[in-house]
């Protein structure tokens, strides 16, 4: 199943009056999703299932949960058509391609990251190894790269002949706009595994806002922001625009919710609607969410319809629409069940 998000998000949230669409309710809702197999991988967007595949298969072959998140997410970072991750990613303002991404593991509370690296196809597996192999959590720009370089990376040319002429096509007839967010730039893989364990792992990788400015770093690499996970709790990760979700901690904001005990769609529909009730873009966002906790329960939400998420079990593998949150917005953030 393979449904494309362009076109149903361009226009926003802006244009539904209805409240929200396909909210459970906390604690009361039989139909809160969860699954008592695991392994339990989901990711964002309908091509996060071909990443779950592989990171299934890497588990079921024996490999570890981190194994498996690094494994998952290379194949969207190899895909050459997925313009917003890896080596198909649109480059930024000046034609260079710029990478992000960061992986974090439950266990141990370990988490690595890389930003702005360039000439390196797989982000994700240099934020590994910066996660296992050095005291640091962050590297960014030239020291990233220079340190997978040291790694055995392989540095290449990631500016795509696709990739290349929308460039070219920006920079002739839109260059004097600043970038923006939309629905062609901003499809970060974000990828979370419950495994048999119990333990949680979640990694997240893209190319960031197409045309950005040089150096420009979303939420994708950021702990809290694209990603965040606790292994006691839960874990969630993030895409869409990245610097409205760096402003309100989001993925942060959504394991704490679930550490109060809502279950992971009502966690990222509140974390949208506290982002939402105190930015002045209001619901307009373009920020979408997904979400998975101890229990083995799971969901997404977003700002505007359209956002889908890919769950993946050892039993069967799907493609579902997430709960979406339009402008208008009845009720308090949190209720009054858990406002702190």
């Amino acid at each position: 199943m393979k449904l494309y998000r362009r076109g149903f998000l361009a226009k926003g949230a802006g244009i539904f009056s209805v409240a929200l669409y396909n909210r459970p309710k906390a604690f009361s809702n039989p139909n809160i999703r969860k699954t008592m197999s695991r392994p339990l991988i989901i990711s964002t967007w309908p091509f996060g299932e071909a990443a779950n595949k592989k990171a299934m298969e890497i588990i079921e072959s024996g490999g570890s949960s981190l194994d498996a998140v690094e494994k998952g997410v290379n194949v969207t970072e190899n895909d050459k058509e997925n313009t917003s991750v890896g080596i198909g990613g649109l480059p930024n303002s000046e034609g260079i391609v710029q990478l992000d991404a960061c992986i974090m593991h439950g266990p141990g509370h370990k988490a690595g990251s890389v930003m702005g690296i360039e000439k390196i196809r797989n982000p994700i597996s240099v934020a590994r190894k910066v996660m296992e192999h050095t005291p640091h959590v962050q590297l960014v720009g030239k020291g990233a790269q220079e340190f997978a370089v040291s790694q055995g990376f392989k540095e290449e040319d990631l500016l795509t002949e696709k990739s290349k002429l929308k460039w070219l096509e920006w920079k002739k007839n839109n260059q004097k706009k600043k970038p923006e967010g939309s629905i062609d730039n901003h499809d970060t893989i974000a990828l979370l595994i419950l495994d048999e364990n119990g333990d949680l792992t979640g990694g997240c990788s893209t190319s960031g806002l197409a045309f950005k400015l040089p150096g420009r770093v979303g939420d994708s690499p950021i702990i809290g922001g694209g990603l965040y996970v606790d292994n006691e709790i839960g874990a969630a990760g993030a895409t869409g625009v990245g610097e409205n979700v760096l402003r309100h901690c989001c993925s942060f904001m959504i394991v704490e919710f679930m550490r109060q005990g809502l279950p992971p769609e009502e966690a990222c529909i509140q974390a949208i609607k506290r982002a939402a009730k105190i930015d002045p873009k209001g619901i307009d966002l373009n920020i979408f969410f997904i979400a998975l906790d101890k229990k083995g329960r799971y969901g997404a939400a977003g700002t505007g319809k359209g956002f889908q998420y890919a769950v993946t079990t050892p039993k069967q593998s799907e493609i579902l629409n997430s709960a979406a949150l339009s402008d208008v917005d009845a009720g308090p953030v949190g209720g009054n069940e858990f406002d702190n």
